[in-house]
């Protein structure tokens, strides 16, 4: 049981990395607006196309970049659960019958 844990441990970190080295994109208004982020949800960069930025006005601004940020957490979020998803059925096949226990 112990190896067990260790075992999920040490892939739960592996996942980890694996999502650090992942870069999902979110964009607003037809790509002006473009936020860079991990697989875990970390947001690495924020690019606005400078004609945008000069013609957009405060409050249109924050909103796009809302939007764009929200986009890419989501597709952050679902890399993730891909992610852990494959590291359970992972854990579960090795666990004989078990992993079919619930389905599949």
């Amino acid at each position: 049981m112990f190896d067990k844990l260790m075992e999920a441990q040490q892939k739960a970190g592996e996942v980890k990395k694996r999502l650090d080295a992942i870069t999902v994109i979110g964009t607003a208004e037809g790509g002006k607006i473009t936020v860079q982020a991990t697989g875990n949800k970390a947001v690495k960069s924020v690019a606005i196309d400078e004609a945008f930025l000069k013609e957009a006005d405060k409050e249109e601004l924050e909103e796009l970049l809302v939007v764009a940020i929200n986009k890419a957490l989501e597709q952050a979020e679902n890399v993730s659960q891909s992610e852990m998803a494959a590291m359970t059925q992972a854990m579960l096949g090795g666990m004989g019958g078990l992993g079919n226990l619930f389905g599949k």
